[in-house]
């Protein structure tokens, strides 16, 4: 009944945050309490929710003080000079503009931390997106998985929790799975190449000149089948200039506006535009939050953070608050001028960490009720005696729904060691299996109980359905790829 059930709160929750009959943060509070009800568990539910509140807020702390870093590194120029390299490459053709967001997210990912990603990401491509119309599914879904692919890292979580959960060495993991990697990694690449194109084709392909005239309007949201609303919020939504994500549109409407091709700014214009103006400041080269002087501190102070994250010195979330402190005290000296931009941030920050929080309720109730635990022994009951010897691809396939249904930990602590026992009484080494199971994290990372992903939606203005209807079937061939790629090279 356990396992009936769990199936249903997650085909429930997905319907519903799909169809937008409710909002996420709705649907990760009210399904799982109703659920927890209906199992006849409902006087345990401030328990469960308390554990999982407990088990996420290190978390939520991390992404809170990482969008305050980052968020202040934004505003301050330390990325506008990575920003206009990839416009200088991606100009205004649709197909490089999706490759650039590829490669940019590949890059970004070797920090291993998929907020980061998301958030240099999309500050850097939205403007872009924006300017041509481009859809911006397209952009959260290549960049999600892409950060999926790259997320295999050593230090970026699942290979050490695979070594961990099976006592193996993460490097014996990770080393021989650099081919099917590149492999998913290239599957990417093409699929961005591919996306470009069709975006080119939708929209034509325009001189920078004309993309610079073009009136900027409210983001649209295509899915293959039309156009919707993204978000649901205006074009000057917080969420996106909190982080200076849409920086590049100011810079862009002045250099129109200057070559007689934009809007101007006088009694003429539109008070509307006037204000869209006002928020578009994140990568105007004129900005006051500027500080070109302390460039080289900037950049040294974020490659220790990340070198700090990789070599484990002290717990992430502790990290980025000292880095978050320290950079407001260095940047902005002054008490109002630190205000200011804990201000700007906040309603990022907030809605990320509600996010969270809200997600501790569905993963509290999940767990606490037994329905994971359940839902695993059935999945891996289902498996015939038959396919034993042939663990390792099984694994590999198990991989994609477990990651994306439940958390990292759930799976890498809660089944791989099952699945690695099986696949031990076959003959089926455990390196093969744990190479196996890395193979879902292409879909895990657009999984609604990854905390990164909302930060990647919420910056990009984009409803978490809709990110969801494109980018799965995507994120499901990726990982396919990196699969048969790895049966192919003999890995697993």
């Amino acid at each position: 009944m356990l396992t009936i059930l769990g199936f249903a709160m997650i085909a429930t929750f997905l319907v519903l945050i799909m169809t937008k009959k409710m909002s996420p943060i709705a649907a990760l509070v009210l399904i799982p309490a109703l659920f927890c009800v209906a199992v006849g568990q409902g006087a345990q539910l401030g328990d469960y929710v308390i554990e999982g509140v407990g088990n996420l807020a290190p978390t939520a702390a991390m992404l809170m003080f990482a969008i305050v870093y980052f968020g202040v590194m934004i505003d301050v120029g330390l990325f506008d000079p990575i920003v206009r390299g990839i416009l200088k490459f991606c100009r205004a053709d649709p197909m490089r503009i999706v490759v650039g967001t590829a490669v940019l997210a590949a890059i970004v990912s070797l920090d291993g931390d998929g907020s980061t990603t998301f958030m240099i990401t999309v500050s850097a491509m939205y403007p872009l997106y924006k300017r041509l119309k481009m859809s911006l599914v397209v952009m959260t879904g290549v960049a999600a998985t892409a950060n999926g692919v790259m997320n295999t890292l050593p230090w970026g979580g699942p290979t050490a929790r695979a070594a961990t959960a099976l006592k193996l060495d993460a490097s014996e993991i990770f080393v021989p799975m650099i081919p099917a990697l590149a492999m998913g990694l290239l599957a990417v690449f093409v699929l961005a190449y591919v996306l470009g194109l069709r975006e080119r084709k939708r929209l034509g392909m325009l001189t920078l000149d004309e993309a610079l005239a073009r009136e900027p309007e409210q983001e649209t949201v295509s899915t293959g089948g039309g156009s919707t609303r993204g978000g649901g919020t205006s074009s000057t939504a917080a969420a996106g200039t909190a982080t200076g994500g849409t920086g590049g549109e100011d810079r862009l409407r002045k250099d129109a506006s200057a070559s007689g091709g934009g809007t101007g700014t006088g009694a003429d214009a539109d008070p509307a535009d006037e204000a869209d103006d006002d928020d578009f400041q994140g990568l105007d080269p004129n900005r006051s939050t500027l500080r070109p002087k302390l460039y080289w501190f900037n950049a040294g102070l974020t490659a220790a953070l990340l070198t700090a994250m990789i070599m484990e010195l002290m717990p992430i979330p502790v990290l980025f608050l000292l880095g978050a402190a320290l950079a407001l005290t260095v940047n902005f000296p002054h008490m109002p001028d630190q205000r200011a931009r804990i201000a700007a941030h906040a309603d990022n920050v907030l809605n990320v960490s509600g996010m969270v929080f809200a997600a501790a309720v569905f993963t509290g109730v999940l767990t606490g009720t037994g329905m994971v635990e359940n839902m695993a022994d059935w999945v891996v009951g289902a498996v015939p005696d038959a396919m034993g010897p042939h663990m390792a691809i099984v694994t590999g396939l198990l991989s994609l729904p477990l990651t994306y249904f439940m958390s990292n930990d759930g799976f890498y602590f809660g089944v791989l060691p099952v699945l690695a026992e099986a696949g031990a009484a076959h003959g089926v080494s455990p390196l093969e299996i744990a190479r196996a199971s890395l193979a879902g994290q292409a879909l895990h990372m657009s999984s609604p109980l990854v905390p990164a992903v909302y930060v990647l939606v919420g910056m990009a203005k984009v409803e978490f359905g809709d990110h969801t209807r494109f980018t799965v079937k995507w994120a499901i061939l990726t990982s396919l790829v990196v699969l048969a790629a790895g049966v192919l090279f003999g890995i697993m």
